[in-house]
């Protein structure tokens, strides 16, 4: 078997058939020929994500789909891109990191959130509907957020937008993305040691090199707005389509949860539902590679061989949530996904992402109650073939006045 399937048109949130009737390890061709395993299982997952048997380094890996690696994919990651390091190495980026997304750091973004959020609100309600929520609102809000906390210039956030977007996207040239996301960063990383802002780059000068502190950034930039963007859209278009509006049934509680409230409140267990549901991350992400022979839910994994993880399946296992395939935003346990991945990997910015996701979901559909899709939900093009999973526009509209 290989990666990608495509999700089905008339079914676009739940995994692919296929991969539903798969056992918790199942040999999985990845793109370059090797032989490897598609984890499908919670148990399975928690085992690859967490055992130090299991390495994260970029050479070790045959990645399940095609993709752009810094550096090239048979080299070691170059210094400071984290994600694809293991520790030591990735516990020293990660304990300097870890002081720039406290709990606490990222409540106090909460006002500005609310207000980049409001602003847009605003600009959608004067343009009138129809609009593409994806460029009116779910793009841009993650995109201003990391933006300001990198010290990033707004004025050049297309830039950096589609050259993201580039890096999930197949069809795109994903190495001259990367070619010039890395020029654009290391000068804004020289330019912040000449003149420091209040801002996470210039926080970590002191600490990193210049080449660091540009992969660093690179990652950051990249994973702070591409997943929270697309979670945005395609939660919106999922409770839509679902008949779930959030001003009536389970939702209205969602709604009536406080912004600032602690983590379990309903706005809370909404957010983890969706995340759980849709599983943005569907191609094989992450991946991890076995340093020695490592048995794995009765299944041997060869030293050398690369384990994929089928995150759709996995968040919809039976064996840990209730009838997994519903979408119950009331849900006590939605918590227990691996949205964010597990183990000293897990992701640094999901608390910002929670916040933003929770912050957007709730002033969109208190600005506009009656918010509807704008065409049928089978003509709403879906992102099959890139690696963080969504939709390419959502045509939404709503009642006016007139």
């Amino acid at each position: 078997m290989r990666l990608p399937i495509e999700r089905n048109q008339e079914c676009p949130f739940d995994p692919p058939a296929r991969l539903r009737d798969l056992p918790p390890m199942a040999r999985l061709e990845m793109a370059d020929g090797h032989q490897g395993w598609l984890a499908t299982t919670m148990a399975a997952a928690r085992t690859v994500l967490g055992d130090p048997r299991f390495s994260a380094r970029q050479e070790l890996k045959h990645a399940a789909v095609h993709v752009v690696r810094p550096g090239g994919a048979a080299r070691p990651a170059p210094p400071g891109f984290f994600a694809a390091t293991d520790p030591p190495e990735h516990t020293r980026y990660r304990r300097l990191l870890t002081g720039q997304f406290t709990v606490r750091r990222m409540r106090l973004l909460e006002p500005r959130i609310e207000q980049i959020a409001a602003d847009h609100l605003d600009a959608m309600a004067k343009a009138g509907p129809p609009v593409d929520l994806v460029t009116a609102y779910a793009l841009p809000i993650p995109s201003l957020v990391i933006c300001e906390l990198l010290g990033v210039p707004y004025s050049d956030h297309d830039f950096f937008q589609d050259r993201s977007a580039a890096l999930v996207t197949p069809d795109r040239d994903g190495a001259q993305a990367t070619a010039d996301l890395t020029a654009y960063l290391g000068e804004l990383v020289r330019r912040k040691r000449v003149e420091p802002g209040d801002d996470l780059i210039s926080g970590l000068t002191g600490e990193l090199t210049d080449e660091e502190l540009t992969y660093v950034a690179l990652i950051l930039l990249v994973a702070g707005h591409e997943t929270t963007a697309n979670m945005l859209a395609l939660g919106v278009f999922a409770l839509l389509k679902e008949g779930l509006p959030f001003e009536e049934g389970p939702v209205e509680g969602a709604v009536e949860g406080p912004v600032g409230g602690a983590v379990g409140g309903a706005v809370e267990r909404a957010v983890e539902e969706l995340l759980r549901w849709l599983s943005i991350l569907h191609q094989g992400a992450p991946s991890r590679a076995a340093l020695e022979d490592v048995e794995v839910a009765g299944e041997l994994v060869r030293k050398g061989e690369t384990v994929a993880l089928s995150l759709p399946v996995i968040n919809r296992d039976g064996a840990v949530f209730e009838d997994p395939d519903a979408l119950r935003l009331d849900r006590p346990d939605a918590r227990r996904h691996l949205a964010f991945g597990h183990g000293v990997h897990q992701c640094l910015g999901q608390q910002l992402a929670r916040n933003e996701l929770r912050i957007g979901y709730r002033a969109l559909f208190e600005r506009f109650p009656g918010l509807r899709l704008a065409v049928p939900a089978t003509e709403v093009p879906l992102k099959h073939d890139a690696s963080v999973y969504g939709v390419r526009c959502l045509p939404v509209t709503w009642p006016t006045a007139d």
